[in-house]
């Protein structure tokens, strides 16, 4: 017998993931369909068949940006900035893993011509930086929770846009990335670990340059 608590763990959790959910059906329903193709013919044609840009390779980290833009300001979050970035750490990881494995089995083509097109990397790595934002300043700040949407969006856009991905990649993409990062917040793995968590002499800050991604970390004893 279950008992009304776990009902409700079950249904809250199955409420959470309806979007995502939804996002790899219809994904799915539309790969490999005479719908996608067509869909980036429209968009490519609207574009222009020349049409390249890199700023997808960028837009995938705005969100991370404007998670540690917003601790360093000092807009209240659900939890610790290690916390935050355990969980981002985490989530990119699961769903990284998870796209790549799915790339190297399908083997889809890009409509460049190039494999490994199903699902959109990029896609879902801007939708789980998005969705790290989203679950951490959903409740004290909705508007910059959910701007990552907007950024993680574009991200996909541009993929289409740049013919590297159909829209059935992206939607999978999106969805992989957001499902994901919902369950890691949901059960919060290594929940208890944080060394960081008495310390209010430390400061991380993410630094972004043209060709790398790094960090600034100080700790004050």
């Amino acid at each position: 017998k279950i008992d009304t608590a776990t009902k409700k763990t079950k249904k809250t959790l199955l409420q959470k993931n309806i979007v995502p959910l939804s996002l790899i059906g219809i994904g799915l329903a539309l790969n490999n369909s005479n719908f996608e193709k067509d869909f980036q013919k429209n968009i490519r044609k609207n574009v222009g068949e020349n049409y390249k840009t890199s700023i997808d390779d960028y837009l995938v980290f705005v969100p991370v940006v404007q998670l540690y833009a917003a601790d360093i300001f000092g807009v209240k979050a659900k939890n610790h900035w290690f916390d935050q970035s355990k969980y981002l750490f985490i989530s990119n990881v699961v769903s990284t893993g998870i796209s790549q494995l799915l790339k190297s089995a399908i083997l889809k083509t890009r409509p460049d011509g190039l494999p490994e097109s199903f699902p959109s990397g990029h896609s879902t790595i801007a939708f789980t930086n998005a969705a790290v934002l989203m679950n951490e300043f959903k409740e004290t700040s909705p508007i910059l929770a959910y701007s990552g949407y907007t950024f993680a969006t574009t991200t996909g856009i541009f993929r289409m846009a740049n013919n590297k991905h159909y829209i059935a990649d992206v939607l999978v993409g999106a969805g992989i990335g957001i499902l994901v990062t919902q369950l890691v917040y949901h059960f919060e793995p290594l929940k208890n670990f944080n060394p960081f968590i008495k310390s209010k002499k430390s400061t991380f800050i993410p630094q972004f340059t043209e060709n790398t991604v790094g960090f600034y970390f100080k700790y004050e004893l």
